[in-house]
């Protein structure tokens, strides 16, 4: 699996990531700080990259596009610290590990993981 972090992620969660043995990236690291979402969203896909974010917009543009890729994993967690943040992940990339190379949206929030199909119609709820 490979992942892309949005600036909001951070890059302890990247180093977490590649301690596991993935290929992860984070924007800051490749002097991409002030790119614009749907830019982002390309390179993720282009790059067959899973794209980690606490930024609602994506979910919105993955729903726009009809895109079935890339997958998004977007937290929406009140302690945004990456030791938390990388729990998630370990626990999202134990389960849904085929269903990424599909395409899916994947919701943190705190105590719930919910996952919805790529593509997304424009009245599903994130």
């Amino acid at each position: 699996m490979r992942f892309l972090a949005d600036m909001g992620i951070s890059p302890k969660t990247v180093a977490h990531l590649q301690s596991l043995g993935y290929d992860a990236v984070h924007l800051h690291d490749q002097g991409l700080d002030r790119m614009q979402d749907p830019v982002i969203l390309q390179k993720a896909r282009n790059e067959g990259r899973i794209l980690l974010t606490h930024d609602l917009d994506f979910g919105e543009l993955m729903a726009a596009s009809g895109a079935k890729l890339p997958s998004v994993i977007i937290f929406r967690l009140r302690n945004m610290r990456p030791e938390k943040i990388n729990r998630y992940l370990d626990e999202i990339i134990t389960h849904y590990q085929k269903p990424f190379e599909d395409g899916i949206i994947v919701s943190v929030t705190e105590g719930q993981i919910r996952m919805r199909s790529l593509p997304l119609r424009t009245s599903e709820q994130i």
